[in-house]
């Protein structure tokens, strides 16, 4: 592929993207501005509900970030993963026009949820700093979080390309992947850390590299020491789901024209 071609592309997909994340906003009131409403919303309500009413504190937490701070640094990454895989389903089926054209590259299609994903995540992440610069615990290290992200987005690439394969054959699909998103959610430490889960549960902690990712971006995020080699494990494991995805959906596409 030569350079021309890469940066059509490029180019394609940040069109697509950008139409996407418009659409979803498109008609209302304030338009493209809830991209940053929503999350600057939830955040006001963790810290009204977790730091005000409940008064909850992270389990053996004795000083650093609020709760509700803890919370939303972990949050942002799981819902970037779970925004990409639960539209994924349907990322080639609602364009069936550009599947049957030639000249179409239908491999991009299912980074699109993906890229609108990472497009919210971003303002997540800079009223993440903001709240961290406000609240007093902006730290140099959170910087690295973008970083940290890294196996998370390519594992979350390798099952968008599987998932959008198979969403293609079996509708149903787009109805199965989000409750099991939401069960995913609280079997991965998003909502507590992993030293309060029982130790005879910990090895299967240890073998979900999403929970590994949340882990690390929430150290980084909070300034604290994070475990780069499961991190490293996780990337190596992202690596191979990127892959593995890449060509099962290679293998799947000449079928796609006359499914659709």
């Amino acid at each position: 592929m030569n350079k021309t071609t890469k940066f059509s592309r490029c180019y394609l997909l940040s069109q697509l993207i950008k139409r996407d994340v418009l659409l979803r906003y498109r008609g209302a009131m304030f338009g493209v501005a809830w991209i940053f409403l929503n999350p600057l919303i939830m955040l006001a309500i963790f810290a009204f509900v977790f730091g005000q009413i409940f008064q909850a504190r992270w389990p053996q937490q004795e000083s650093g970030a609020p709760f509700w701070l803890v919370l939303y640094s972990g949050l942002i990454a799981f819902n970037i993963f779970a925004d990409a895989i639960s539209r994924a389903p349907a990322a080639v089926r609602s364009y069936p026009s550009y599947v049957k054209k030639i000249i179409f590259p239908v491999e991009i299609l299912p980074l699109v949820p993906l890229g609108a994903a990472l497009v919210h995540g971003i303002f997540n992440y800079l009223i993440l700093l903001a709240a961290l610069a406000w609240t007093g615990h902006l730290m140099p290290m959170a910087l690295f979080y973008p970083l940290a992200l890294a196996p998370l987005l390519l594992l979350a690439l390798g099952l968008a390309w599987f998932l959008a394969a198979w969403g293609v054959f079996i509708k149903d699909m787009s109805q199965i992947v989000p409750p099991f998103v939401q069960m995913l959610m609280f079997i991965s430490p998003v909502l507590y850390p992993v030293n309060a889960v029982p130790e005879m549960l910990h090895p299967f902690y240890q073998l979900n590299p999403l929970g590994t990712v949340i882990d690390t971006c929430r150290n980084v995020a909070l300034g604290h020491p994070a475990d780069w080699l499961s991190w490293t494990i996780a990337l190596v494991l992202g690596l191979a789901s990127a892959w593995l995805g890449n060509v099962f959906f290679h293998h799947s596409m000449e079928e796609f024209a006359d499914v659709l």
